[in-house]
């Protein structure tokens, strides 16, 4: 399933085995932070990638998961994101240069009925080739509370 998602994102690469990181494999730090809102069943969600080096990372893929179902019928998507499943999108980070912030990603989508609480987990999900030992800090969980308050991560 991911290879078909990441290929209609035009990403085209393998995964590192594990326990990669081996020489000549590039390593990078990637983490992602942002804010999220809830009201009425729609969840707004914006998030900034970051790369903390040393090496850029040509392209990668983070996943965001809702802990409830979407609804069938969503807003236009955001660019460079696509739904891979009943509760996920899979979104393009761009180029991230070593130590450096890549573009702000922005989404609105609507959730299956009207939840009074969601919890929304960001991870990456591809890194473009690069190996990343620090995974702590490019997997975020957020509770979001059906108040329209925004929530940052």
């Amino acid at each position: 399933m991911w290879g078909t998602a990441l290929s209609a994102l035009g990403v085209v690469a393998a995964v590192p085995p594990a326990g990669a990181g081996a020489q000549g494999v590039p390593e990078a730090d990637l983490a992602y932070h942002g804010s999220a809102a809830m009201s009425g069943g729609r969840m707004e969600v914006a998030l900034t990638p970051r790369n903390h080096g040393p090496s850029a990372v040509p392209e990668a893929a983070v996943r965001l998961r809702w802990s409830v179902p979407l609804a069938d019928r969503q807003p236009e998507p955001a660019p460079g994101c696509v739904r891979t499943g009943e509760r996920e999108l899979v979104c393009r980070t761009g180029e991230l240069a070593a130590d450096g912030v890549g573009e702000r990603i922005a989404l609105a989508v609507r959730l299956a009925g009207r939840p009074s609480e969601v919890a929304l987990e960001i991870a990456t999900v591809w890194g473009g080739g690069t190996v990343d030992r620090n995974r702590g800090n490019d997997r975020q969980r957020v509770l979001v509370l059906d108040t329209g308050d925004l929530y940052s991560f």
